[in-house]
């Protein structure tokens, strides 16, 4: 197989952008596609905001910020991923959804092209198996902020190749992360163990166990996380956490990973934390404070 020196990122959105900074930042030309040109120009804006943000750091020259920007091509066209040697996928968690645009891609990419899912929870070889290139299919799970965090997933299906592996493993490298390997599991690695976590969390709150903000410090305080398992539901979503629950309960059936009655009530609600603007916290004002919900 050729090398890879051309990356498309299939989604423009928190992820997509992300990982299209990221490739786009280390010396490939990127082709970004999205259904809407809003879509693109708003993740076009982040880009340029981070890149921004690590040249005001001193991590990033002025010339480094301008060329990666000038790597970047942004199309509606999903045809235009086609001349990629890599194509990484970061739209919605929905099966269905990301087989339909696998099978287009699998129509008119070269046979060489590897296809890489950026799922945080979905079966890589369920969306293998819509293509015909089972053995050039990858999880590459990066992890939020894709800048700033140095960890990529790299799922192996059963049908994945050594070869497609090994060159996954390469290219996260050429990223500048530290790739680690991950089996075809719900979940994978860091999600297998870290919602059951973030679940108790809420569980805890639910029974009156401590505040939401003595739950947070806790873990702060007692275990040196960075921030606590309820702050953190809130930066990644409630919903996104819902959704990823309900995937990996309907693979493993254990209750540990299935979704308690208040984080179902506040998803409904349409509570999702920071996107949102409330959550276990309420971000109307410059300091969050907890709103401390109960069923």
């Amino acid at each position: 197989m050729p090398e890879i020196s051309r990356v498309g990122v299939l989604g423009c959105g928190l992820m997509g952008s992300g990982i299209a900074q990221a490739a786009a930042t280390a010396g490939f030309p990127t082709v970004v596609r999205d259904v809407e040109t809003a879509l693109l120009d708003r993740g076009h804006a982040a880009i340029r905001k981070s890149l921004d943000k690590l040249v005001q750091k001193d991590k990033l020259a002025p010339a480094a910020r301008d060329a990666a920007l000038a790597r970047l091509r942004l199309t509606t066209d999903l045809a235009e991923l086609a001349t990629c040697d890599l194509i990484v996928e970061a739209v919605t968690e929905d099966l269905a959804l990301k087989n339909e645009l696998w099978r287009a891609l699998d129509a008119s990419a070269p046979a060489a092209t590897i296809f890489a899912s950026n799922t945080s929870s979905l079966s890589i070889g369920e969306m293998a198996a819509a293509t015909g290139r089972g053995d050039r299919f990858v999880g590459l799970h990066f992890f939020n902020p894709v800048p700033l965090m140095p960890l990529v997933e790299v799922v192996r299906a059963v049908g994945t190749s050594p070869e497609t592996f090994e060159r996954a493993v390469t290219f996260a490298r050429r990223l500048g992360k530290e790739p680690i390997a991950a089996r075809d599991r719900a979940g994978f690695v860091v999600n297998r163990l870290l919602v059951p976590y973030l679940l108790d969390a809420v569980r805890a709150l639910e029974q009156g166990v401590a505040s939401t903000a003595d739950l947070d410090r806790g873990m702060q305080l007692g275990c040196g996380h960075p921030m606590g398992p309820l702050t953190l539901l809130d930066f990644v979503g409630l919903d996104t956490v819902v959704r990823i629950a309900e995937i990996m309960f309907d693979e493993y059936r254990e209750s540990r990973f299935a979704p308690p009655p208040l984080l179902r009530r506040m998803t409904a609600a349409g509570l999702y934390g920071r996107k949102s603007g409330r959550g276990f916290y309420d971000y109307s004002s410059d300091t969050p404070f907890p709103t401390d919900l109960r069923l």
